[in-house]
């Protein structure tokens, strides 16, 4: 039995529960088996040459008490990230309605907040009510939710809701103590019971190993249902956290890490999100050929830098993608 033979037995017998080792099998396929592959299922769900944009505008910054080891807004951490409290109503449309004019579909709305009391959501469901009604599909991430506040969201018109697991549930502690994993799935099964579209994705290159991403990816897989957009992000060490040292993950292999949810996750927009800005347009181009099919547009992501519209768009138009819902 072949190493693509012997994959896609793996793949087959994974029917409703991805266990680690058959996701650490496709990493370990060879790199051309496993871009075929990953594009073989891509074209199977997708349109191959369309991209989904979406903008990302930080509405509060800053001042976290979360203690997550790669995040410049926790207050704990000395980054130069200046604290910024929720942003004017204008200011959000004005930026909601830029984003629409450069061609994003998606919008999304974070604020650095462990969870949102409810004198915070307030002003937010105006804003996602705002943004909505400008024809943009509405994001939030606001950290954990309590009981009933997704259904509010859910009813001022939200659309998503962005809440990433960050990483496999035994590396976890090693980057974030301030709460648990359970914390996560449990703010996921309140989105999820509000009816909301879930976001949900995580980081690599935060010093976990292999098998550590693969359970990353069995752990997106195995949410029922699975996650209509996930976002694959390349740390950015940022000085003054605590992984801003960690040795950088290989290019290639975040290609793979990138084909291997496209395979896992065969039906949800796989995101190319932070760490963009670092990758050259060759590795960008592989990672579109492995299955991205979503990605961040715009200058900034919350606190860290993205590649601006004019370079996406000259690196779109040299590859032949369109961005969704354009005409060809």
């Amino acid at each position: 039995m072949n190493d693509m033979t012997q994959a896609a037995a793996l793949i087959e017998s994974a029917n409703e529960k991805w266990r680690v080792a058959e996701v650490e099998a496709l990493f370990a396929l060879p790199f051309n088996d496993l871009m075929f592959r990953a594009q073989s299922v891509h074209r199977e769900h997708f349109d191959p040459n369309t991209v989904q944009l979406s903008t990302l505008l930080s509405i509060k910054t800053g001042g976290c008490s979360e203690d997550c080891g790669y995040c410049p807004q926790a207050a704990r951490y000395d980054t130069g990230v200046e604290n910024q409290g929720l942003l004017e109503m204008n200011a959000v449309l004005d930026a909601a309605r830029a984003a629409k004019a450069a061609g994003a579909t998606r919008f999304c709305m974070g604020a650095a907040w462990r969870g949102p009391k409810q004198r915070d959501l307030d002003p937010v469901l105006d804003m996602v009510r705002e943004v909505k009604a400008l024809g943009l599909e509405t994001c939030a991430t606001l950290g954990m939710l309590k009981d009933g506040q997704a259904e509010q969201l859910k009813d001022a018109g939200l659309d998503y809701y962005n809440h990433n697991l960050d990483t496999a549930p035994e590396f976890y502690g090693e980057v974030i103590t301030t709460r648990a994993y359970q914390d996560r799935l449990d703010t996921l099964d309140r989105v999820r019971g509000a009816d909301l579209h879930v976001c949900c994705g995580g980081i690599v290159g935060m010093g976990e190993s292999r098998t550590q991403r693969a359970g990353l990816i069995a752990q997106l897989a195995n949410l029922d249902p699975q996650p209509e957009s996930v976002p694959i992000n390349m740390l950015v060490q940022v000085e003054g956290t605590p992984l801003q040292d960690t040795e950088a993950l290989d290019p290639l292999e975040f290609v793979r890490t990138i084909a291997v949810a496209r395979i896992a996750l065969s039906k949800s927009y796989v995101r190319l999100s932070a760490g963009r800005q670092e990758m050259s347009e060759a590795i960008q181009a592989l990672c579109f050929l492995a299955g991205a099919n979503s990605i961040f547009y715009g200058e900034k992501l919350l606190t860290t830098g993205n590649p601006d519209v004019a370079r996406d768009r000259n690196l779109l138009n040299k590859l032949g993608i369109r961005p969704q819902g354009e005409a060809h």
